[in-house]
């Protein structure tokens, strides 16, 4: 038989003291309301089986066959459905910042963004075929596709990327952040989801990458581990906050590599197709197409003593 608490007046005076910096501190750090805000369990596993519905035979079960491919996916998607809805209705009524919050039909709005976003999985599939072609292509050590897709961590944030980046462009909160953060902690890869990625995007290893959220990159573009694709500042109002919405991030055009540790920052910056942007180079101003970027040669001092 558990023993009675000893220190029980204690803890609820304890308990009374936390309570009693709810609705005190800016910013807020809790959450009381009627409409709860979106679970992140819920919503890694909605991650964890739209990438199923994907790739099947490489996430997930492994006995999916041809005569069976229709079946497992709907049962598959109806259950993804579901817990889509639940939490896309979840983000809509806890932003604050939408009046979406108030319109007694918004589970029918999150019913709707959670169709079309299945209803999207072909196309992100051609896509993301796309990736994967590149990935192989792009890596000597790649001994087929089937090894890009299970071990490679930049195809696992990409394809997480994607499926954010449709979610972002619905207009849906929380949801597509709490997507590509997950990715980010498993692969050290950080992709906001309102950035704009073309075709056959790959980056090879992957960690320490960061791409902003207004950065363009076009198709066929190639980066290396430690890259940035950032912002050179944050212009604030008058009451000094920072001004939002504006292009903070560079634009990458078609066919751009982009080597280990080079950090590009600004969005008024324009790397131009066919350009090569050496390693660890640091660049906030546009370059024009089919250019080299180079840092000098460092001049080595080896200091050798027996």
């Amino acid at each position: 038989m558990r023993e009675p608490l000893q220190k029980h007046d204690e803890v609820r005076s304890i308990a009374r003291a936390i309570a009693d910096t709810y609705g005190k501190l800016v910013p807020k750090l809790q959450h009381l309301a009627p409409a709860p805000l979106p679970d992140r369990n819920a919503v890694i596993r909605i991650v964890d089986e739209l990438l199923q519905a994907i790739y099947p035979g490489y996430f997930g079960a492994k006995s999916v066959l041809p005569d069976n491919v229709v079946e497992h996916l709907s049962g598959l998607l109806d259950g993804v459905y579901e817990r889509l809805t639940e939490e896309i209705y979840r983000s809509i009524r806890s932003d604050r910042t939408s009046l979406r919050k108030d319109w007694p039909h918004c589970r029918a709005i999150a019913a709707d963004h959670a169709l079309d976003l299945l209803g999207r999985i072909p196309d992100l599939r051609r896509r993301l075929a796309h990736d994967v072609q590149a990935g192989y292509d792009g890596d000597p050590a790649a001994k087929g596709t089937d090894e890009v897709i299970f071990a490679y961590p930049a195809i696992y944030a990409i394809s997480v990327f994607r499926i954010a980046h449709e979610l972002s462009g619905m207009g849906v909160p929380l949801l597509p952040r709490i997507m590509t953060e997950y990715a980010h902690s498993r692969t050290g890869v950080d992709i906001h989801p309102g950035a704009d990625i073309g075709k056959g995007f790959f980056i090879d290893h992957g960690t320490g990458v960061v791409i902003g959220e207004t950065t363009r990159i076009g198709d066929n573009v190639k980066l290396y581990q430690g890259v940035t694709l950032g912002a050179l500042s944050f212009p604030k109002d008058d009451a000094g906050k920072i001004v939002r919405g504006r292009k903070r991030h560079p634009t990458i055009e078609d066919d751009v590599v982009i080597y280990a540790g080079a950090t590009i920052l600004g969005g008024d910056t324009v790397i131009g197709q066919g350009s090569v942007i050496g390693g660890n180079v640091w660049l906030t101003k546009s370059v024009p197409p089919h250019t080299k970027v180079m840092n000098a040669r460092p001049e080595l001092v080896i200091d050798h003593k027996r």
